[in-house]
C-alpha cells in the first residue's frame, strides 16, 4: 500500500496567534502535525518547548521554516547562513523532516552568489534536506521586479530538494500543476493555499481561489509523494471562530483530494 501523505498546519496559518495555539488547534481539528515558522514567538525558537508541545498534542513537527522572510531579517542576527544553520540545528533536535528556506533577496548579493552551493554543502553536513521554496517577482501595475537571487523559480537551479508553494506559483503567473510536474521528485514539501493569481501573495483557503489545488494533490498521490502537505493559509484578519472554521475547511479539502476520507478532519468524520 502507498503510505498516506501527512497533512500539517503551518504556524503561519494562525498568525498573530502563537505556536502553542497552533498545536492545540491542529490537534482539535485533526491535523497530523505542525510546520514551525520561526518567528518572534520564543517558542518557535526553542527545541525543548516545541518537542514538549508535539508530545503533549501527539503531533509530528514536519518542517522548520527558517526566518528568511522580509519581516524577520533581524531575527537570529543578520548573517543569513547563520539563520539557516540554527534552523538546521533546531530541525535536528525536534526531528523535523526538512528546513524550508526562501532564496536570497537581490540586495543580499554576497549570500546569493554562493547560495546554490551553500545549500548543498550544509545539506550534506547536517544530513537534513534544505527545501528551497519557489517565489515570485514583485509586481506593481504593469511592471515587475525580480526580488530574489539567483532567481525565484527553482526549476532553473540544481537544488536537490524544493518546497512547492501553490499560492507563490499563482503570484508568479505559473500553472501550479505544470510546475509541480516539472519539479518531479525534487519536491520535498508542499505549501497548500489557493489564489486568484493577483499581485498579492494571497494564501487563500484551498477551493476558494481558482488554482489547480485539487489536481496538484491528486498528482502527489499518483506519484507516491514522500513528504508533507502543509496548509499555509492567511487568517490574520479573521476572528477566532472564522479562523478555526477556515482551517477545518482547509484540512477537509486536503483529506478529500488526497483520498483520506476516513481520517480525522475529513468531511463527515
Amino acid at each position: 500500500m502507498t503510505p498516506r501523505i501527512p497533512v500539517h498546519l503551518s504556524t503561519s496559518s494562525v498568525y498573530p496567534e502563537n505556536a502553542a495555539y497552533a498545536f492545540d488547534l491542529a490537534e482539535r481539528l485533526g491535523y497530523d502535525g505542525v510546520e514551525i515558522m520561526v518567528w518572534t514567538d520564543p517558542v518557535t525558537q526553542e527545541a525543548g518547548a516545541l518537542s514538549a508541545l508535539a508530545a503533549l498534542h501527539q503531533l509530528q513537527i514536519g518542517a522548520i521554516h527558517a526566518p528568511t522572510l522580509l519581516l524577520a531579517q533581524r531575527l537570529w542576527g543578520w548573517e543569513p547562513w547563520g539563520k539557516i544553520e540554527r534552523a538546521l540545528d533546531l530541525a535536528h533536535d525536534v526531528r523535523a523532516q526538512c528546513v524550508v528556506v526562501h532564496p536570497p533577496f537581490r540586495w543580499q548579493r554576497g549570500y546569493a552568489e554562493g547560495f546554490v552551493e551553500g545549500v548543498a554543502q550544509r545539506q550534506e553536513r547536517w544530513g537534513i534536506p534544505i527545501a528551497v521554496e519557489n517565489m515570485f517577482p514583485w509586481r506593481t501595475g504593469g511592471s515587475a521586479m525580480q526580488a530574489y537571487l539567483p532567481g525565484p523559480d527553482p526549476r532553473d537551479y540544481p537544488y536537490s530538494d524544493v518546497t512547492f508553494d501553490i499560492s507563490h506559483a499563482a503570484t508568479a503567473g505559473e500553472d501550479a500543476l505544470d510546475m509541480v510536474r516539472d519539479l518531479g521528485d525534487r519536491v520535498r514539501h508542499v505549501h497548500l493555499g489557493d489564489s486568484f493569481g493577483s499581485f498579492r501573495d494571497e494564501h487563500l483557503v484551498p477551493g476558494r481561489g481558482d488554482q489547480r489545488c485539487r489536481e496538484v494533490l491528486e498528482h502527489l498521490v499518483a506519484t507516491s509523494f514522500p513528504g508533507v502537505v502543509s496548509l499555509e493559509v492567511g487568517t490574520r484578519t479573521m476572528k477566532t471562530a472564522e479562523r478555526e472554521a477556515a482551517l477545518a475547511e482547509s484540512l477537509a479539502f486536503a483529506r478529500e483530494h488526497l483520498g483520506q476520507h476516513d481520517l480525522p478532519g475529513a468531511r463527515g468524520v
